[in-house]
């Protein structure tokens, strides 16, 4: 199903998808690694690496690999998790040892994002993922540099939410 159109919100940002997948199986894909190895990330890129402790505190270490080679880190650090309606999170750039990192393309991003993901059980075995994305304690450039990046925002997201689409796709027609 297409992407709701992303809503700017006074320093936010939000995009929702409907999946006709159940909503606890949408969670699975979202809270192990070995799925999110498996679909994680914008379009053209593959996952090298994906390590996941998740309980409150734990983080979520990945490495995404583009089509020119170059690998690009990020980490979710857990703020709440509550299954199997919402988790929350402080995701950044990274490095390859799970540090805190800046883009590697935009160095005027903010350097941490809040983050909550919202998963809503619809009629008929659907789910509706909502992400909620917000800087975190940002300086003026940084809000700025996140305001006037919506567009792209939208393109990343909706390429990743195809693609966990795609990942769905199989295990949607097994449970018909």
């Amino acid at each position: 199903m297409p992407n709701q159109p992303a809503q700017p919100t006074p320093n936010g940002f939000v995009i929702s998808r409907v999946f006709g997948a159940p909503r606890d199986l949408v969670w699975q894909c979202l809270t192990q690694a070995e799925r999110m190895k498996e679909w994680w990330g914008p379009k053209g890129v593959k996952v090298v690496k994906a390590t996941m402790d998740f309980r409150v505190g734990g983080i979520f270490h990945y490495g995404m690999q583009n089509a020119d080679g170059s690998i690009m880190w990020g980490r979710q650090v857990f703020r709440e998790i509550a299954p199997p309606d919402r988790i929350v999170f402080i995701n950044s750039f990274s490095d390859e040892a799970g540090g805190l990192g800046r883009h590697p393309l935009a160095p005027q991003w903010p350097v941490q994002m809040h983050a909550t993901y919202i998963f809503e059980e619809m009629p008929g075995g659907k789910t509706k993922f909502t992400v909620h994305w917000h800087p975190y304690e940002a300086t003026a450039e940084e809000q700025a540099a996140f305001d006037a990046g919506h567009a792209s925002m939208t393109g990343g997201w909706g390429g990743t939410l195809d693609k966990l689409e795609e990942y769905l796709a199989p295990m949607q027609q097994q449970q018909q």
